[in-house]
């Protein structure tokens, strides 16, 4: 393989990820050294080809500013997000009343939740296009500040509107997690309205596809340590299976 050819490769896994860490790009070229690829992430990013940042690379589109174009996301590893949902879709008891946060595992499940007496609460409005259908689930979207690339709303107005609200459940969707930083997203808006609800919730649920292990990006949500589940789709590491084990984080 050239070195172009390498670089194209770069870009077009880059690209497919939308956030990729230097690990996981290390594992995508094996036989290529560490240094190199530094140099080829540098002379990438002078190429305005990719955005170099600290421990990986964005693609041009995942810049800071933006959580992605949300259409992209829901196409990005689909069969992950569709197998998540499944699994967070029996977590959810008739009766009960949960917020749905924004991001596109969160509105896969919401279109995999059964037509049954339930509150939901959302901000993000792909979640209640998915819950239109249903006939015995109340839907309640908060207002603010709406980003069209997440398709959400967020801001002083969505935190003042859930503060005198609580929660049973709250699915929560995140960006990238990294060990010793948590969580993350790439809006700081975002970022304290979540932490805004998981402090109105009885118990926090995770959705996180295993290609999100390692990402980062630049605004924490929170801690390991703040959630009780991560669902996930079965490719998490040894190292965060161990984190949330001694963390009691339930993994499903």
């Amino acid at each position: 393989m050239t070195m172009d050819e390498r670089r194209d490769k770069i870009v077009e896994l880059v690209n497919a990820e939308g956030s990729i860490g230097f690990a996981r790009l290390k594992q995508s070229f094996p036989d290529v050294s560490e240094m190199t690829l530094r140099t080829d992430l540098k002379a990438l990013d002078e190429a305005r080809r990719i955005v170099r940042v600290h421990g990986g690379a964005k693609s041009i589109s995942f810049t800071v500013g933006t959580d992605d174009l949300f259409a992209r996301r829901m196409t990005r590893k689909a069969p992950a997000k569709y197998a998540i949902a499944q699994k967070a879709a029996q977590l959810i008891r008739p009766g009960t009343a949960i917020f749905i946060d924004s991001g596109s595992s969160t509105t896969m499940l919401a279109s995999l939740i059964p037509d049954v007496r339930l509150l939901v609460f959302t901000n993000s409005i792909t979640v209640v296009n998915e819950l239109a259908r249903c006939e015995n689930v109340q839907v309640m979207l908060i207002g603010g500040q709406v980003n069209r690339d997440s398709m959400c709303t967020s801001g002083g107005t969505a935190i003042e509107a859930v503060s005198s609200l609580s929660f049973d459940q709250l699915y929560l969707g995140v960006t990238g997690y990294e060990r010793g930083r948590g969580f993350t997203c790439g809006l700081d808006d975002q970022a304290v309205f979540k932490r805004a609800l998981i402090g109105h919730s009885d118990e926090c649920i995770a959705l996180m596809d295993s290609g999100k292990e390692g990402r980062h990006s630049t605004f924490p949500i929170c801690p390991l340590s703040r959630v009780d589940m991560v669902v996930s789709d079965g490719g998490l590491s040894a190292e965060f299976l161990a984190d949330c084990a001694a963390g009691q984080v339930t993994v499903l």
